[in-house]
């Protein structure tokens, strides 16, 4: 399982094209670089065709659309352009889980802020402290009335995210916010752009230390990924989760751990998903019997996916916290819980991103490599009730959310009144500093 994005949920609101073709480099494109998209497209192409889990495609003309798109490519006017009309081919395909994955760009980028929908608003959720945005006012709380002229939504949000992020990275973008106590302010915030090596050396020969910088950037990633547990006292222990990929033995430590305390809140906020095999070992781990998770539709056949039992699970209270960041297996998650009536659900409808997808590595060139491929869902998952939470997420069976001024002060009641109601006393400021956000580095 996998979510391309914390905030996805891939209902249209405009073509693809045409918000994809808005940020396009103006530059010419070389025959060579037009060739060379026009076979990443016919790639992909069958890539789909051939392992995408519904054969049928849900009834879509899908030679009209490939040859539409390679008479787009041929007319495209920069390489950009071109990568946009081979992931419009693939979003007519209306799946969370299936899309493009382009080649790397030459630069590291970093806007320097992040957003996310909160109900039906869209905040800046946190700064970095040395980014321009900061040095221009940016602030947690403020909201985001337009980015770069499309308002924000639940429904197009991951477009507006996809392209910025990965399609076309822009050196500033310009927006329009609105401030916890109402002021309204244009501001144009520059990313940090960093030139990355046009080729890299994987081989570790001559000296070459492309491969130690990618262990170094992944062992980051890795801490930053970690789990983390606060112990509150016996009668609560809190587990934020920001994804799942953990191993059998750490999520038992997990639930190990937890089992010294009467009361559990686990955290899926900002959590897009990851690991099957980290789904079911942590279902596992709430239940003595053999749950059944869902039944897994692919594309020959229909099987159930199960979390075995286990001898000690933990049998506390359970609270689980979800908002519209939370996609994938952490949405699966809650739904079991919910379904099973294990425990509640509490905080911001989910994203509805919940699909199984595989990603397919292709590369193009021999002796200089250029990678590329495409995240392809293999198989729906259909949850006991007989329904798909992909475009429907989960609802919680208590709604809390943050406010502006909330956000802008660092506090967390949603995460103070779940422990409330476990009978702990945590303030929304204490709560707030019990997981302080870590950036990566730039």
């Amino acid at each position: 399982m996998y979510a391309k994005n914390p905030c996805v949920r891939i209902v249209s609101v405009w073509s693809v094209c045409v918000l994809l073709a808005c940020f396009a480099w103006a530059q010419q494109m070389s025959n060579f670089e037009r060739d060379r998209a026009q076979n990443m497209l016919h790639v992909i192409a069958g890539d789909v065709l051939k392992h995408y889990y519904e054969p049928k495609l849900h009834g879509l003309d899908w030679d009209a659309k490939l040859s539409e798109a390679k008479q787009k490519i041929d007319k495209a006017q920069s390489f950009n352009m071109a990568m946009s009309h081979i992931a419009a081919l693939l979003d007519t395909l209306d799946d969370s889980h299936t899309f493009f994955l382009p080649p790397q760009h030459a630069y590291r980028h970093d806007y320097g802020w992040q957003y996310q929908m909160v109900g039906s608003h869209c905040y800046v959720i946190r700064v970095r402290p040395s980014s321009d945005a900061a040095a221009k006012g940016l602030k947690a709380g403020d909201e985001i009335v337009a980015l770069n002229g499309y308002a924000p939504t639940r429904d197009n949000l991951w477009k507006i995210q996809y392209v910025f992020n990965v399609l076309r990275p822009l050196a500033t973008l310009r927006l329009s916010i609105k401030s916890p106590s109402g002021e309204e302010r244009q501001l144009d915030v520059m990313a940090t752009m960093r030139d990355r090596k046009r080729v890299t050396d994987l081989t570790g020969g001559g000296g070459a230390n492309d491969i130690w910088d990618l262990i170094r950037e992944g062992e980051s990633t890795e801490h930053l990924m970690r789990a983390r547990a606060s112990e509150m006292s016996d009668d609560l222990m809190i587990l934020k989760l920001p994804i799942f990929n953990f191993t059998t033995s750490e999520v038992d430590n997990m639930i190990d751990k937890a089992r010294k305390h009467k009361a559990l809140i686990v955290d899926l906020r900002g959590n897009p998903g990851g690991s099957v095999e980290t789904l079911k070992v942590l279902v596992s781990g709430f239940f003595e019997k053999e749950i059944k998770i869902c039944d897994r539709v692919g594309r020959k056949e229909s099987k159930p996916m199960v979390a075995k039992s286990r001898r000690n699970p933990f049998a506390g209270k359970v609270v689980v916290l979800v908002d519209s960041r939370s996609a994938s297996a952490s949405e699966v998650f809650a739904r079991v819980v919910q379904l099973e009536k294990r425990g509640v659900v509490m905080g911001d409808p989910s994203s509805g991103s919940v699909m199984e997808a595989r990603h397919y590595e292709e590369k193009s060139g021999t002796e200089t490599v250029v990678f590329y491929g495409a995240s392809i869902t293999d198989a729906d998952l259909i949850m006991a009730d007989g329904k798909s939470l992909e475009h429907n997420g989960v609802l919680p069976d208590e709604r809390a959310v943050p406010t502006a001024i909330d956000l802008a002060s660092g506090r967390d009641p949603v995460l103070a009144h779940a422990a409330e109601t476990l009978g702990v006393k945590l303030s929304a400021e204490d709560a707030g500093k019990l997981f302080p956000y870590e950036w990566p580095p730039e």
